[in-house]
Formats: structure tokens, sequence, C-alpha cells
């Protein structure tokens, strides 16, 4: 049976949470040690808003943190270790950093997908459709034709999964154009939610720094999904 934690969060605080305030059945858990970087991240800087909604924006998409983009990129660099990637793709806006971030790692082009047209926007494009719940609406999705190509090994990346909309018009547009999807990188994923559980039984790799479960507006509460832990490959030590 898989562990999970729920932790309180303390908006604008220093992050401590004393044993007794522990419910009793983490006991077993020693310490947080086991939390990742982002995690720990979302407890002392989140804040979940009225009607269940995670409120990032002072570190993730409004004002960006670059050391937390960072860590986010060597992350994923770590987690598709010996996946070939020719380019990294996002959708604007929110996704450019973390894809900015992980194509220097790669030293591969990087590319969004674009919401809105513009006056110089070509006709020569490959065009997909995802609703969107937040401003609840369905968007066209797009990205010039130049800039994905047959046979490239596309890694996707975005800062949020949810329902799993914006992802499949990013992995169309990738197939439209004869690519192929390596991987997809989620920085959160809203594990309450179907999109990440569509995708992997669709067969896609994905990897999502932090999975979330549940979380209660009320009780400020968040509770995480604990992580398989990543295999090494052939080692010279071993770990005891």
């Amino acid at each position: 049976m898989s562990q999970e934690f729920i932790i309180k969060i303390i908006p604008h605080s220093t992050f401590v949470i004393p044993n007794s305030f522990i419910p009793l059945h983490l006991k077993s858990i020693k310490n947080l040690s086991n939390m990742n970087f982002l995690e720990e991240k979302i407890l002392t800087d989140g804040v979940i808003k009225q009607g269940n909604i995670l409120k990032v924006d002072n570190f993730l998409n409004h004002q960006i943190e670059i050391d937390i983009m960072r860590q986010m990129a060597y992350e994923f660099k770590r987690r598709f270790k010996g996946v070939e990637v020719n380019k990294v793709l996002t959708i604007e806006a929110s996704g450019i950093a973390i894809a900015t971030l992980l194509g220097d790692l790669y030293d591969v082009p990087v590319v969004f997908a674009k919401k809105s047209e513009t006056a110089n926007s070509t006709d020569d494009k490959y065009m997909s459709q995802a609703y969107s719940f937040t401003h609840k609406q369905m968007n066209n999705v797009f990205i010039s034709r130049p800039y994905l190509n047959e046979g490239e090994k596309v890694l996707i990346v975005d800062d949020f999964l949810a329902d799993g909309q914006a992802m499949h018009a990013l992995i169309d547009l990738v197939h439209q154009a004869g690519g192929e999807v390596a991987g997809i990188g989620i920085a959160i994923e809203k594990g309450q939610q179907a999109g990440g559980k569509t995708l992997r039984e669709e067969g896609y790799h994905l990897e999502s720094i932090a999975i979330i479960d549940t979380m209660d507006w009320e009780t400020q509460t968040i509770r995480f999904r604990k992580q398989p832990e990543i295999k090494l490959g052939k080692t010279n030590l071993k770990a005891i």
C-alpha cells in the first residue's frame, strides 16, 4: 500500500510543523526529507483559494523564481535520462520559463504553441483545440509548420496538468507534424482530476514533480501523492 501524507499550509510563513500537529496516521514518517523541493515550495509559498484552487503565482506562473525553474529543469532531465529529445514543446504562457531552461540543458530548440493569432501569424500552421476550464471557452492552439518537423522527438512540458485538454492538444500538434512524443513533464499535477490517469493509460511517459491528490480551502491542507523512486541503472556502489 502506497504511503500518503497530508500537511498543513501556513501561508507566507516558515514551514514548521510540530509533531503534535501531525495526524496520527503520519507518525510513521520520521521526518519530511522524503518531500521534494517543489512540494516543499508549495507548502511554504502556496495558498489554496476558495474553490480549491492552488495559487502559486508568486514563484511559478506570474512571478517566476529562477532557482525553482532551474531545479525543475534538472529534475526533468534526470527523470528522462536516456530519452532522446530533439525539441522541447510547451504552450503559452506559463510553461515557457520551464521549457526554456530545459531546452538549455538539452541544447535543443524550444517552441511554444500560441493561443491567439497576431498580424504576423502565418496560415501555414498546425492547429488543434483545447477547452479552457479557467476561461470557460474553447481555444485554438497552433504552431507554425516550420517549427515542428517529421521525425522529431519532442518533450512536452507545462506548469499544471488537470483534465489534460491542453496536453492532448499539444500531442495532436506533434502527431500532425509526424513527430514523436518523447515524454511529458509536468510541474504540478492535480491528481484528483483525470488528465494524468488518462495520459498514463494511453501509454505516454508522464513525469510530474508534484502530484496533489486532495486539497481543502477551509482547512488549508494538501495531500501529495507519494511517487515511486526512480531506479538507477548500473552503479559502482550499493546503498545500504
